[in-house]
């Protein structure tokens, strides 16, 4: 709801006509998408059975995390248990920087294409969504902002979802905001990459 008060304002912003006819036409096709989305959603929900109803809850109970984004990371993982450790889990999601080494000299970046794009996508998406209506994480937020400026706090909140949601499959647990603030830790030593994505 919010969000369409926002969209309503957007007009108001130009006076040039020409430009306020191109921002119309975006804002037309973009209600458009958004109702054929939307009931795309209800649909697959209606018609989705869920083979593993007890990871499916514990990943939406992630604030952030609904029914589309839970369900692309609970079939994407498709078993936690086949990453041995968290740093495996979340270099597979390309959420660090994969280090790459050639003849015994480890260099940055490169190979960012291993991994699953799809948890990339749903990781980033959920850490957005994870900050509305969310003080505490606006806060935290604001606090990453500060140190590490607008898109890599974004990197590291979607990290940050990344292993937790490895945590709380690994030991069948739902969502603890006061585990996830706790730890103050925000560079993982154990991430399987050398620097946050």
């Amino acid at each position: 709801m919010r969000s369409e008060v926002y969209r309503n304002t957007i007009p108001q912003k130009f006076s040039d006509p020409a430009t306020l006819k191109m921002v119309n036409a975006d804002l037309a096709m973009f209600q458009s998408y958004h109702e054929i989305i939307t009931k795309l959603e209800f649909q697959i929900e209606d018609s989705m059975e869920v083979q593993d109803p007890v990871s499916y809850s514990i990943i939406n109970s992630v604030p952030g995390l609904g029914f589309i984004l839970s369900l692309t990371i609970l079939y994407e993982i498709d078993d936690i248990h086949r990453f041995s450790d968290v740093g495996k889990f979340i270099s597979y999601c390309r959420l660090v920087k994969c280090s790459h080494e050639s003849a015994g000299k480890k260099e940055k970046g490169g190979h960012n294409k291993i991994g699953n794009v799809h948890l990339k996508w749903a990781f980033s998406e959920g850490a957005v969504l994870f900050l509305r209506n969310n003080e505490r994480g606006q806060r935290w937020h604001d606090k990453l902002v500060q140190r590490y400026g607008k898109a890599k706090a974004m990197s590291i909140i979607a990290q940050k979802l990344g292993r937790t949601v490895y945590y709380m499959l690994k030991r069948r647990e739902a969502f603890n905001p006061d585990k996830f603030y706790g730890d103050k830790k925000i560079e993982n030593k154990d991430s399987g990459g050398e620097h946050l994505a």
